[in-house]
């Protein structure tokens, strides 16, 4: 019978085994992300310490599976916290670190406050046809 001590120091030695210090010390796990409104990718990715927000989503061949990506010219973050260079550093310069999530961001196809009003315009429509069928089923 094994004791709950001995349970730990085993269970210990098996991640001593699978996680390599020289080789952690070296090399970070990220994420690159991107989304369409049909399909969302999130390639994990392991990088050298040093890695660029940039470097990370080339390295990631993210693009090969979108052919609007321009790493170039799309804005990225990380986690939802923009990288444009003037509360933050841009994505060239942005020293990714554990666990970090690149996020590539797709421009606005319509400005936020137009596509609000357009979703109360459907929304009154809607309401007003289901009140004329109510008027119809009653009478």
């Amino acid at each position: 019978m094994v004791g709950v001590g001995e349970r730990e120091a085993s269970a210990q030695e098996q991640e001593d085994d699978e996680w390599k210090p020289e080789v952690a010390a070296k090399t970070i796990l990220v994420e690159v992300a991107f989304a369409t409104p049909s399909k969302q990718l999130i390639v994990p990715l392991t990088v050298p310490v040093g890695t660029t927000a940039y470097q990370a989503a080339v390295l990631s061949n993210i693009k090969d599976e979108f052919d609007e990506i321009d790493l170039d010219a799309m804005p990225m973050g990380i986690f939802s916290k923009l990288l444009d260079g003037k509360g933050r550093p841009t994505a060239k310069e942005y020293v990714l670190q554990i666990r970090d999530r690149v996020e590539i961001y797709r421009p606005l196809t319509i400005d936020p406050m137009q596509a609000r009003l357009n979703r109360a315009e459907t929304s009154k429509n809607r309401a007003a046809k289901q009140s004329s069928i109510r008027e119809l089923n009653k009478s």
